[in-house]
């Protein structure tokens, strides 16, 4: 078993994530402010809040991450691909896309492929440094539609593959997914979503290969217990 992270360790592995659409600009600077209060690496939040997250953020060592296609993972490609360059020049770092799960349900390689491989020539093209993240909803994936979602990923040459965002109705990400993300998508790193402000938790998911976490700020937002 690998050493137990520090909490400073840990902070830098934290995407904070406020995705809910009825979330309040108050909410978006509660979570701001508890990235830059408890050191965590990211906050992650719809392309429309970048600029105003990556404004508030100024001067921090917290990136913003913009999360394209969340809620709608078979919006068409072109739009995917346009937020994401936007989100770039309005300030994010790096790009969650929620692949296409109609797609990657019935094996259309080649549809899951481009989707992805569009999103991150966008994205590079406005920042080669960029870093794009492929979330894949693996509570509605079978075991053999997740490998051939690491597979897709590899070849469109994204830089993570992600375990879901704990919103699907199928149930929640668990280490299990991560573990079998690290198996057949590495040296791609690996982000766990949907982890809920549990320290046993986020634990689990590390031990099981995730490189980063994306941990909810929804049912925390008001609060101010860190993980």
């Amino acid at each position: 078993m690998s050493a137990t992270p520090t909490r400073a360790d840990l902070a830098r592995r934290i995407d904070h994530t406020l995705l809910a659409p009825e979330a309040t600009a108050a909410q978006i600077d509660h979570l701001c402010d508890a990235c830059l209060e408890q050191g965590y690496f990211a906050a992650c939040v719809e392309p429309g809040w970048v600029r105003h997250c990556a404004r508030r953020l100024t001067g921090g060592e917290t990136f913003v991450v913009a999360a394209v296609g969340f809620g709608q993972p078979t919006a068409a490609t072109s739009n995917k691909a346009l937020q994401a360059r936007r989100a770039l020049e309005d300030g994010a770092a790096e790009i969650d896309m929620f692949a296409d799960l109609a797609a990657l349900i019935v094996g259309d390689k080649k549809a899951v492929v481009r989707d992805i491989a569009s999103v991150v020539e966008a994205a590079k093209r406005v920042n080669q440094d960029a870093i794009v993240k492929v979330i894949l909803e693996t509570p509605a994936l079978t075991n053999d539609q997740i490998i051939f979602g690491c597979r897709c990923v590899a070849e469109a040459q994204a830089d993570f593959v992600g375990a879901g965002a704990g919103v699907h109705s199928t149930g929640a990400v668990t280490a299990g997914h991560v573990a079998l993300l690290r198996k057949h998508s590495a040296p791609i790193k690996v982000k766990a979503g949907g982890v809920s402000d549990d320290l046993k938790n986020a634990l689990a998911m590390i031990e099981a290969g995730a490189d980063r976490l994306g941990v909810l700020a929804e049912a925390t937002v008001n609060r101010t217990r860190p993980l």
